[in-house]
């Protein structure tokens, strides 16, 4: 229980990946993390993939304040294209970023990533799909499953969560 006593936000928005919320979530919550899901809105919140598992925002994210979290996760999914344009979700970003917390992007989160403002001459990783839109943001493309630079974590894509969440949990075990 490497994480006891750690509390964990997790940002989902509508069309989100499921997998890279709930594999995330299952890995967070097994080593003895509280996790707060926040929503733009609380509620249910539907995934990219008909079938696939809902979740439920806890909380909305004009609720949750930096001071609050320990470390703040975002699956990927077409949902931080939505995310994003949640100044709430924008603003816990950059002071969580701010404050040298552990931020976690895998996927297409980086998008949420590049609209906070944060990527600027940092490392990122992604699905392939938004190389461009990091790399236009100020971000450093590597094409590499997973890796941590700073308080940034990083995945690529769904079949790279395994090597993400060994990332997560080490990082998130350091703070």
């Amino acid at each position: 229980m490497k994480l006891k006593g750690k509390t964990i936000g997790m940002l989902v928005g509508p069309l989100f990946e499921d997998l890279e919320f709930w594999a995330v979530y299952m890995r967070i919550k097994e080593e003895g993390a509280l996790i707060k899901v926040i929503g733009t809105n609380a509620g249910e919140v539907h995934p990219s993939k008909s079938g696939g598992l809902t979740a439920k925002a806890e909380f909305a994210s004009a609720q949750v304040q930096e001071k609050d979290l320990d470390a703040l996760l975002v699956p990927g999914g077409f949902a931080p294209d939505k995310m994003r344009r949640d100044p709430d979700m924008l603003r816990l970003i950059r002071e969580m970023d701010a404050a040298g917390k552990i931020l976690g992007f895998i996927c297409h989160a980086g998008w949420m990533a590049a609209s906070a403002k944060i990527l600027n001459n940092r490392h990122c990783t992604g699905s392939l799909g938004i190389k461009d839109d990091l790399e236009n943001a100020g971000g450093l493309w590597v094409d590499k499953s997973a890796f941590r630079e700073g308080n940034l974590v990083w995945g690529r894509v769904v079949e790279d969560i395994p090597d993400y969440n060994r990332e997560l949990v080490a990082a998130l075990s350091s703070i």
